[in-house]
């Protein structure tokens, strides 16, 4: 099914578009879903204990590894073993000794496609990194230099993944980890998307990867980042595409149906074309989305770009 998004008339929102929108947390879904796993797959990895045979997440890929390893994490290989058993389930592959031997097995496939969108440099820079899970994005935003790094998550990802794969978390366990084995400073708020005024502070970049799609209220989602971003600032923004890419020219957002996109998740509830995406940016007040790439990940479409800020009032 698709609905078009009607077109913006003037770039300028309205006075009301800026009033805050509902913010009941049940509207606020967890993390993507990584790729459908092989169902022959019968390795289990460490930290992975209480996961079925033929549901452990395989060996980390060379291009996983790589994107790992631009945190640098050289912690004790038996503290490191430890971090591994104390965690049922990681969403990020982290590499945790510096051996690049020993990696937590996360459930989050390729990701690399978002690196090259990222600042080589963040010096100077207040983030904010929108549905963390584990971190990776929040941690490597430090390890680049960053002076201030504010990781926020709900957590209702412990619903997902215990309907996922059966394995019940108590939630920010990995991100607690690997702050720990980086004596980081990222600030970590379990806090829905939706209460981001909560923090009263803004931010020169907002990494929103994976979110829009699985919010009842996108809209109202845009409206809550363009709020939190510094004069000047930018969002990073990576959500589901739409499913019939020859839709990507039009403002039209697809709607799947429970379980279309992911087996086993009902919590994809949008695709977006870039235009659509561009429309409803402008409506919440960005100046506009400027697509970097559209990649194909696992037979799923993804869309990535940017939105600047604009005006307020």
């Amino acid at each position: 099914m698709y609905v078009e998004v009607p077109p913006v008339v003037s770039e300028a929102p309205t006075k009301g578009d800026h009033i805050a929108v509902n913010a009941d947390p049940t509207s606020e879904r967890p993390d993507p879903a990584p790729r459908e796993l092989d169902s022959a797959t019968t390795s289990v990895s460490a930290g992975m204990g209480s996961l079925p045979p033929s549901e452990g997440p395989p060996e980390p890929t060379a291009a996983e590894r790589q994107v790992a390893d631009l945190i640098p994490i050289e912690a004790d290989p038996e503290i490191a073993r430890a971090v591994l058993d104390r965690v049922p389930l990681w969403f990020h592959t982290f590499s945790l000794d510096g051996s690049k031997e020993l990696y937590t097995h996360g459930v989050a496939r390729d990701h690399r496609y978002r690196i090259p969108a990222l600042p080589e440099d963040f010096g100077g820079m207040s983030v904010l990194d929108v549905g963390t899970f584990d971190g990776f994005y929040a941690f490597l935003a430090e390890a680049r230099g960053a002076r201030r790094v504010v990781a926020v998550d709900n957590e209702q990802y412990r619903e997902w993944v215990s309907s996922r794969w059966g394995v019940e978390l108590e939630g920010g366990e990995g991100f607690a980890a690997i702050r720990e084995l980086l004596d980081s400073e990222v600030d970590y708020r379990r806090l829905d998307a939706f209460d981001l005024d909560e923090l009263a502070e803004t931010f020169d970049l907002i990494l929103c990867f994976g979110i829009l799609h699985r919010v009842e209220n996108p809209m109202g989602l845009l409206k809550t980042l363009r709020r939190r971003l510094a004069a000047g600032g930018q969002v990073l923004l990576e959500t589901h595409g739409p499913a019939d890419r020859a839709l990507e020219s039009s403002a039209a957002v697809h709607i799947p149906s429970a379980g279309e996109v992911y087996a086993r998740d009902d919590f994809v509830y949008w695709g977006f074309t870039p235009a659509g995406l561009d429309a409803m940016a402008r409506h919440a007040g960005f100046e506009g989305f400027e697509l970097i790439e559209a990649p194909v990940i696992d037979g799923h479409p993804r869309v990535l770009g940017g939105l600047r800020s604009g005006p307020l009032d």
